[in-house]
């Protein structure tokens, strides 16, 4: 049900003030979207920010190279910035997803799967994306545990551990070169017919990089911590850690409702103040970033909240 025009609860005390619409909704509330509403907070607008609370990264034990929070968990880092966040009056929240979206004559209206419509003259998308992980038994339950994505982000605490990567041809070949930097132990699982090339076959054996094609039908683990690769013909391999490459899409499938365009390889497309292809729609973070972790998501978040908020300020003078 949405709330009349002119007021709009104030989530924090539960009381009401006028306020016809928000200057800016922010949908998703991980990282990059907390950072951006410190910086329109901080900036005396007012924002909201809806989020439902399914981070891409929930199943993450830590998280690492991040300055000042290293070694601490998703939800830790995410308490704490909210905890800060929440302190600026100028910043309420919802908790909810986010199904649909309109452009309105001044703006934008946002509504939430509980029926509930919101306003602002500007949205913010930190929606972050999806992976589409293989249909291979035991991979989404060790996603981010032990079958990881990123060495940057969680190799040094798998180093010199019986590696494996998942994949094929280039993507796999330059995968494993960088990957080969934390583990001696590293084998490339094709899951069929290889198909590198005779110089990129010469290149793994020279370093020691073993190519197993059998099919993978699962991955043994314990909670969620890789033992062993399990093949169709039933055999094993030994593994500690795995690395993929896996497609993804959108979380959040509003941007391109409301007309945003994507890049070739899926994110959102934006210009250099992080706007997409619409007016008034901006986008932080993994939904618009290669560049995916905790602090780029943080700085995104802030220099799109600190550059829409100075336009704004700019623009009413």
């Amino acid at each position: 049900m949405a709330l009349p025009v002119n007021i709009h609860v104030d989530l924090k005390n539960n009381t009401m003030k006028k306020n016809s619409v928000f200057d800016v909704i922010i949908i998703g509330g991980s990282y990059s979207g907390l950072a951006a509403a410190m910086a329109l907070g901080r900036a005396l607008k007012n924002v909201l920010v809806i989020d439902s609370g399914l981070p891409c990264n929930r199943q993450t034990p830590h998280s690492h190279n991040f300055l000042t929070q290293d070694g601490r968990t998703p939800k830790e880092i995410a308490a704490i910035a909210k905890q800060q966040v929440a302190v600026y009056d100028t910043v309420s929240f919802v908790a909810g997803k986010a199904v649909s979206g309109e452009k309105k004559a001044n703006g934008f209206s946002i509504q939430t799967e509980s029926g509930e419509i919101w306003q602002a003259s500007q949205l913010i998308f930190a929606t972050g994306i999806r992976d589409v992980l293989p249909a291979i038994k035991g991979i989404a339950e060790s996603w981010g545990i032990s079958v990881l994505h990123c060495p940057y982000c969680h190799g040094y605490e798998v180093r010199n551990r019986k590696t494996g990567i998942i994949g094929n041809g280039e993507v796999a070949f330059e995968q494993a070169k960088l990957i080969a930097n934390w583990t001696k132990e590293l084998t490339v699982f094709t899951n069929g017919a290889a198909t590198f090339t005779g110089i990129q076959r010469d290149k793994l054996a020279q370093h020691g990089i073993s190519i197993e094609e059998k099919e993978l039908v699962a991955l043994e683990h314990t909670n969620g911590q890789v033992r062993n690769v399990v093949f169709a013909d039933h055999s094993k391999k030994a593994v500690d850690v795995l690395y993929i490459r896996s497609p993804f899409e959108q979380h959040c499938g509003i941007p391109e409702m409301l007309g945003c365009e994507l890049t070739e390889e899926g994110y959102l497309k934006t210009d250099a103040s992080q706007e997409t292809t619409v007016s008034g729609i901006y986008a932080c973070g993994d939904n618009a970033s290669r560049m995916r972790t905790v602090a780029n998501a943080v700085a995104t978040g802030t220099a799109v909240g600190m550059g829409l908020s100075r336009k704004m300020i700019m623009e009413q003078f």
